[in-house]
């Protein structure tokens, strides 16, 4: 597929002034730096070699100086041009679907072959340093000790007293020091606020020094899809290629995109319950890449957007951070207690772990919630957030927090918090929907059967 894509121009911009060193790189360059153009012809199976320009030049800078404008990442320009519509999200400019597929298209477009989503928009981190494990071991549940060197896992910022979510994010060990770090874009804010404070206190504490970058600029982009694994292994270097035969779900690694010198982290995973990839790239090369994957496989890639990545988490079971989860939320009530380490139960240790471990004890041990995270099947119209489910007598007994129709099951789905109790499968509640209520059964998650390419059981 690859040989065959058509020859293509591409404008490689080259600055007309000196200097653009380590200044530019603090955002300090010249206002009035100009650029020309030169165009030339490469293959579409090949990207050029790619310029490193400094990103705070690029016109598509992911942040702006006026905080009454939305941001916008590194492909702005490419959703554009393919016929995107925006929404306001997360403070991005983002796409919610495009010109050649509606999003229910774009949702099956994902589960029959692959689909392209920018998640540009997320926040980046590095944590590394001799103090870094413990570091994050303080601010989250997670037993990091046992984490294997380019493992991830999924886990919970979490406040101090109240045990409560502050938002949910994906730790990879990169290096016996070095951790990656992604959190929510509508966080940002407040997580950079939060993540700032507790350095401070770490810092105050005297304990082993940890060096926190935040990688602004940076791309991400999820590949997700049955058919991702071939587009992207035709797309890298031979070597990289060849790791992905063993690159299983959870797992990440380095490698380079063919023709480049650009060095992207692949991590296997993703938001869908699809085989995938989410691939964080250097910013000079954000756009370059994604065009060429996209020209590299075009009877089987299409870009999606925000509508389609939404109702695949939901029949994936995915939460989605100020609706399915927020402040008040500990993990124990998430239904995320698994992400809680051995370890951690046993120790603590962590933000919160008086509240959260007196939840994980037994009722009879004065443990238990009031509330729990459920997925539900509903008759008639979709519950939307907000939905009261109500008992046989009309009592409230909890609230949806996502809902919409599957095009995979054909039915409404939803997901809220229900009553400690009334949390089992099978269990038969009301929705009130537009004043009516609606027959709903509580249901198992994920809604289909999830397809990550895991490692084969040593059982």
């Amino acid at each position: 597929m690859a040989a065959k894509a058509a020859k293509r121009a591409v404008a490689v911009l080259r600055p007309i002034a000196n200097g653009m060193g380590v200044s530019c790189l603090r955002g300090d360059c010249p206002q009035n730096l100009r650029f020309f153009a030169r165009s030339f012809t490469i293959p579409a199976a090949r990207p050029r070699k790619l310029i490193r320009l400094s990103p705070f030049a690029r016109r598509h800078a992911s942040t702006t100086s006026e905080p009454d404008k939305l941001g916008r990442t590194g492909l702005y320009d490419l959703h554009v041009a393919r016929g995107a519509k925006f929404v306001p999200f997360g403070g991005y400019s983002m796409p919610v679907q495009y010109s050649d597929l509606s999003i229910i298209d774009s949702h099956n477009w994902t589960r029959e072959k692959a689909s392209l989503f920018d998640v540009g928009h997320m926040v980046q981190h590095e944590f590394s340093g001799p103090g870094a494990q413990a570091f994050l071991e303080r601010i989250t549940p997670s037993s990091l000790s046992a984490l294997p060197e380019h493992n991830s896992t999924l886990s919970t910022l979490l406040h101090r007293e109240t045990g409560g979510i502050v938002d949910d994010t994906v730790i990879t060990r990169l290096a016996d020091d070095k951790f990656y770090v992604v959190t929510n874009a509508g966080c940002r804010e407040k997580d950079k606020a939060y993540l700032a404070q507790e350095m401070e206190t770490w810092n105050g504490d005297n304990s082993p020094p940890v060096e926190w970058k935040v990688m602004e600029h940076q791309g991400l982009i999820a590949l997700q899809g049955p058919v991702a694994a071939g587009i992207l292994q035709q797309v890298l270097d031979d070597a990289s290629s060849k790791a992905l035969d063993t690159l299983y779900f959870g797992q990440s690694t380095y490698a380079t995109i063919k023709g480049t010198d650009a060095k992207v982290l692949v991590s296997r995973g993703g938001y869908t319950g699809e085989d995938g990839f989410e691939i964080s790239i250097p910013p000079y090369a954000t756009d370059a890449i994604a065009e060429y994957m996209l020209d590299s496989a075009k009877d089987e890639l299409r870009l999606a957007g925000l509508g389609a990545r939404d109702t695949l988490r939901l029949e994936a079971g995915m939460c989605l951070y100020g609706h399915d989860l927020d402040d008040s939320t500990t993990p124990v009530e998430a239904a995320l207690s698994w992400i809680i380490g051995k370890d951690r139960r046993a120790n603590g240790g962590f933000h919160g772990d008086s509240v959260i471990l007196q939840q994980l004890k037994k009722k009879s041990e004065g443990g238990g919630v009031s509330r729990r995270r459920v997925g539900f099947i509903i008759e008639g119209a979709p519950a939307r957030e907000g939905a009261e489910i109500v008992d046989e007598a009309g009592e409230k007994i909890g609230t949806i927090t996502s809902g919409c129709p599957s095009p995979a099951l054909k039915k409404n789905i939803a997901m809220g918090y229900i009553k400690d109790g009334m949390h089992k499968s099978g269990t038969e509640v009301d929705v009130v929907v537009r004043g009516k209520k609606r027959k709903a059964v509580v249901t198992k998650m994920p809604f289909i059967p999830s397809k990550y390419f895991k490692a084969p059981s040593t059982k």
